[in-house]
Formats: structure tokens, sequence, C-alpha cells
């Protein structure tokens, strides 16, 4: 395992804090995945990315991760609070189908989308409803230690119990007091002995289609209890990292807490990480403003705020470009640049695996020149520090370019290349390669026809500049521009490259 002081912010201490599991180099990781009833959205987008982005990190410095993501498919009501309907149940019942095809076809969906964004599938990714009986049993438990009670044939945890001995509200900072004052009345409050007591078990209503037996009569579990049940099953009862988006640092996360310290009298996570909002043209999206963006709209162009379309991996660019505890705002502009830099980086990757290719045939020199091996350590230290500094993203590419202008000038022969030997030029590049593939999960988006175009063009381009035929160099130049490509007739010979204007 590579020696890196990895911090990470941890929102339950408000700190950064030196990343050290107690079981290194083992690293379970837990992210609440999404509730399939709708289409994915691009918080769900930034969200699942930047969690895929440490899970690659911590693989890359030779942890070995353990990555869970649910699949909510069962109790999460339509308020988000403990009453209402089944959030899938009603979909179901609007299309007349069947509560599982509704999951099937938007957990689909969102797989789809995952691969377009070059996400890794997790370790594990189990359901909700895969899982009835162990939330059944945690339930049981929590009642057995004292912190639950049932009502009615529903089962809420206690929350004036639990703060006899514990914090209700230390992730998200929030006041019991204040919560309870600032809520409505919700139907089944009177079921409950606190208005801020939540459900664990809920008695199913005789036209709720999702329902199982229970000690307690016919029901389905709560929303919260899931994660605390399938965190605890495949990661123990108290596991490294546990993220998501800040929406559900309360209530979700908050009961997580309370649910297993309930169950276990243990915290069940060291290290909580929670992804910000996302804008766009500096308002929060949300479908009321009319400014939400479906990942489908944003690569077609399909929607009325965008100027073009925006390929998966121009959004993948684009979202890392910004820390992922900071507001990231959506604009054309922003975009466009994205668009970009992240055609630079391709660019520079192609570059750099020519290169590495060509190691045993350069003129490099026996030994490495002093100061160039010193410059070398430097640049791949700054990638590191940007990633060792909470996973800086945006810190590690601005110090891939600089990395990228060295190999550029290696290429162009700007730069002798006879300061270098083959250890240093070789790390140099495959670092280079691996923080763009691995780490940043950056992929070349070329067509399969692309692919068998390109080289013909380029071949009958190389022709036409032996015979002089300059008007035939023109018309060719011109269709590698309708590809968004250029020619570049360099020292080394003739190339190409993906045009980033």
């Amino acid at each position: 395992m590579r020696n890196h002081q990895l911090k990470i912010y941890n929102t339950l201490t408000r700190q950064k804090e030196l990343f050290q599991p107690l079981n290194a180099p083992h690293v379970g990781m837990y992210v609440c995945g999404p509730t399939v009833y709708s289409d994915v959205h691009l918080g769900n987008c930034r969200t699942f990315t930047s969690f895929d982005i440490v899970f690659r990190y911590l693989n890359h410095l030779g942890y070995k991760v353990r990555y869970v993501r649910n699949i909510t498919d069962v109790g999460h009501l339509v308020s988000d609070a403990d009453e209402g309907e089944d959030k899938i149940a009603k979909k179901a019942k609007l299309e007349n189908l069947e509560p599982m095809e509704i999951v099937q076809r938007y957990t689909n969906g969102f797989h789809q989308v995952m691969y377009q964004l070059n996400n890794i599938s997790p370790s594990i990714e189990p359901t909700a409803t895969g899982h009835i009986v162990e939330q059944i049993e945690m339930t049981q438990q929590i009642l057995k230690n004292g912190y639950a009670y049932e009502s009615n044939g529903s089962v809420y945890f206690d929350v004036k119990k639990y703060l006899e001995k514990y914090n209700y509200g230390e992730l998200s900072g929030r006041i019991v007091e204040e919560l309870v004052a600032g809520q409505r009345e919700l139907d089944g409050q009177e079921e409950k002995r606190f208005a801020a007591d939540f459900a664990l078990w809920k008695k199913a209503n005789p036209e709720h289609i999702m329902r199982w037996n229970s000690p307690w009569g016919a029901g389905f579990p709560g929303w919260h209890l899931e994660c605390s049940v399938m965190s605890r099953k495949y990661l123990g009862e108290t596991f490294d990292i546990h993220g998501g988006g800040m929406d559900l640092k309360f209530p979700h996360h908050e009961c997580e807490i309370a649910q297993a310290v309930g169950a276990t009298g243990s915290h069940p996570v060291r290290y909580w990480l929670h992804t910000n909002m996302l804008t766009v043209n500096g308002q929060r999206m949300g479908k009321s403003v009319g400014n939400s963006i479906l990942p489908a709209e944003l690569f077609t162009g399909n929607h009325a705020l965008l100027e073009e379309a925006y390929s998966p991996m121009t959004l993948r660019f684009f979202m890392l470009q910004t820390h992922y505890r900071s507001t990231m705002d959506i604009t054309n502009d922003a975009l466009k640049a994205a668009k970009k830099g992240y055609l630079k980086l391709i660019n520079g990757l192609k570059v750099a695996k020519n290169l590495l290719l060509q190691v045993p045939t350069l003129p490099l020199a026996a030994e490495a020149n002093e100061n160039i091996a010193k410059e070398t350590h430097a640049l791949l230290a700054e990638v590191y520090a940007g990633m060792d500094d909470d996973f800086n993203t945006a810190m590690a590419i601005a110090a891939l370019f600089n990395i990228l202008k060295k190999i550029n000038g290696l290429h162009n022969q700007s730069i002798k290349l006879d300061g270098y030997n083959a250890a240093t030029l070789e790390t140099l590049l495959t670092t280079f390669i691996a923080f763009i593939e691995n780490v940043l999960g950056l992929r070349e988006e070329e067509s399969v026809q692309m692919a068998q175009m390109v080289p013909v063009l380029l071949e009958i381009y190389k022709e036409a500049k032996l015979n002089k035929n300059y008007g035939q160099v023109d018309v060719l130049r011109g269709h590698f521009k309708a590809l968004g490509l250029v020619v570049k007739d360099m020292k080394t010979g003739i190339d190409w490259a993906y045009d980033e204007v």
C-alpha cells in the first residue's frame, strides 16, 4: 500500500481526519443508493460518481474495498415521513403494473446511466425487499433493548428514551425540540409517543400492495431501517465510510445512527461523507422551477436550457472539476469548458500511451538527470496531494494538466528526452495514464465508425501531403473538422487529435 496521509472530511466531527481504518488494508464503504420509482437525476449522478472516485482511489492506494450500494425498492413513503403511500406502490397503481416491474425498469435505467458515466459497479448491491427478515430481526432487537415500542401494529423508535443516553441530532446538528416545534400534524402521529419518533415497521392499510407478515401483523419496513440492516450485514457493526447526498443527513442518516446504536450500543460509522447540491444557472435544481435536467436530456441536448448536447464523459469531467462538498452550478459555458478540458486530457492520454510504447526505442539517458528526477517526483506528488486532501479531484486535475504540458513538450520535442532515463519517463507516463483512466475514470469516447474511418483518412491525407496536393489536403482537413478532429503536422510525423475548440 502506498504510504499516503489521506485526510477526509468527516461530517460527524466536522473536520478533516487522517484516514486510518482499524482493519486496514480492508475498507468497508456503504452508499445510499437510489429509490427506483423514477429516472435517475443529475444529483444522483454527482453523488454516485463522487463515491466511485473514492472507491477507485482507495483501490489505487492498495486498499481492499468492499463497496455496498443499496437499491431502495420498498418503504420510501410519499412524504419521506411516517405517512402516505409507498412511492413504488403508488407508481405501480398509476401504471397498472406490478411494483417489481417498476423496480426493474428504473433499476435498469439507473444501471445504464452509471455505465454511461463509467462508474464501477459496487461490490454488493442489495435490495430492501431482499432483506425483510433481517429488518424484522433488527426491529425486534431494538424493541428488546428498550429503544422502540409497538403501537397499533406499527413499531416506532423511541427518541426520548434514546436521548436519555445518546445524542439524537449529532450528525445533522439538529435540536430535537426545534424539530418537534417545526413539524406539522401528519396522519399516524397519534400512534407516536413523541412527534420526533420514526417508524421501524409500518402497519399496512388494506389497499397497500407491498406487505409482509411480521410479529406485529402485515406491514412493511420503515425507510431508514434498510440501510442499517444491509450495512451491518455486509460490513459489520462498525465500518469505515458511509456516504450519500447532503439531503440524506437528516432524517435518514441521523435515524440510521440511532437504529444502529439502539440495536448494538455501537456507533455504526467511522467517517461520514456527504456530497453537496446542484444548481442550474445559480438556481437550485428542481421540477417546480423548471430547470430539472435528466442525464438523457443532457446527453442528447434535448432540453430548453441546453445549447448543445454534452457527452457522458464531458459530464463526468465537469463533475470532477468541483470538489464533492461544494455546490456545483450547471451552465452551458461551464459545460463547454469541461468538454474542452476533457478533450485536452484525452488527447494527452493518447500521446502518453504512444510515448510509453516507444520507450524502448527512444534516445534516453542511462541515468536520469537529478533535477529532472526531482521535478518528475514533484509533479506526481501534486496529483496525490490533491486526492489525499479529501478526494479533491479539482486539485488533482490541475496537477494532471501540469504533467500534460511536460508530456506534450516531450512529444513535440520542445523538451529534450536525453535528460530522462526509461524508469523516470515510464513513471511519469504510467502515473498520468493511471490517474486519468483508473482513478478519475475518464475514457475515450470514440464510435466504431470513427475508429475505422480515421486511419483511412489519415493515410489519404499523408499521400496528399507527399504529392503536394494542397487542395485535397484542405478538403481532408475539413472532413476531420466535421468529425471533431484536427490533423497535426509535426516534426515526428503526421498525427491527429480531438478538436478542443
